[in-house]
């Protein structure tokens, strides 16, 4: 079974933070266990302005160090990885899925199987993109992808998954205002209680780094904060071991000197 060590809101492109970033990446691959053991789950806001073309590049660039280490590494967008943070465009949908996963078919949720464990990433911006709502930094995951989650968490593949593990950006259970918030977070938690028992739902877009452990009857919970600490926000390196109790998981450290 791998350790997954979750970061969120890079934000590649403001300030330091690509440097921030760097560090971490560093440290990670000085990691003593074999990087085999592990899968990297990055909850979005990448990049900090999607419409700076070369951010994608650069970030692209950090993900493919950890890959060529041996590292499996999953990503989902957040509303910086569309747009500004606070307006999305439609476009960089596909500039997104070019960039980070090298095919623009890919598809919501998208389902990862390694080492027996389910891992299933949603675009919680794929309600977003509208004209009416493209402002702001809502996330809306949608009827679509929903029921395509209730019916992946239904079948065989995923049932017959030792754990299953849930990753998007918008944090569900404690939105900043109005204008930050996981419009659909009740649907999602119908669609998660409904299913085969969910092992962790890991998110960021707060920078709070909070957890909500128990949460929707799910044992881990896990808000990541800003893994380059954009603006001092809270930076959890977060390494989970879900063979083992979750207060046993742990801040990985992997900050390095700024």
């Amino acid at each position: 079974m791998k350790k997954i060590i979750h970061l969120s809101d890079l934000h590649i492109g403001y300030a330091d933070m690509s440097r921030s970033f760097k560090c971490i990446v560093d440290n990670i691959k000085f990691l003593k266990q074999p990087a085999s053991d592990y899968v990297i789950v990055i909850t979005g806001d990448i990049v900090e302005n999607a419409f700076d073309d070369p951010r994608y590049e650069e970030a692209q660039a950090y993900m493919q160090m950890l890959r060529d280490e041996g590292y499996a590494v999953l990503i989902v967008p957040g509303n910086h990885d569309y747009g500004t943070g606070w307006l999305a465009l439609k476009g960089y949908v596909k500039e997104f899925k070019k960039a980070f996963f090298g095919d623009v078919k890919t598809r919501y949720p998208k389902l990862d199987i390694i080492d027996g464990v389910a891992f299933i990433g949603l675009d919680s911006m794929a309600e977003e993109l509208n004209w009416y709502d493209s402002l702001a930094a809502n996330g809306e995951l949608g009827k679509a992808q929903l029921t395509k989650l209730s019916k992946l968490l239904a079948g065989k593949a995923v049932k017959d998954c030792s754990h299953r593990v849930i990753y998007l950006h918008h944090h569900p259970f404690e939105p900043l205002s109005k204008i930050h918030e996981l419009k659909d977070s009740e649907d999602l938690r119908a669609a998660l209680t409904a299913s085969e028992s969910v092992a962790a739902l890991l998110y960021g877009h707060n920078h709070h780094g909070k957890t909500c452990n128990g949460a929707w009857g799910i044992p881990r919970c896990y808000d990541a904060g800003t893994a380059t600490r954009k603006n001092d926000g809270a930076s959890i390196h977060r390494v989970i071991d879900l063979t083992r109790d979750a207060r046993l998981d742990y801040d990985g450290a992997f900050h390095g000197t700024y």
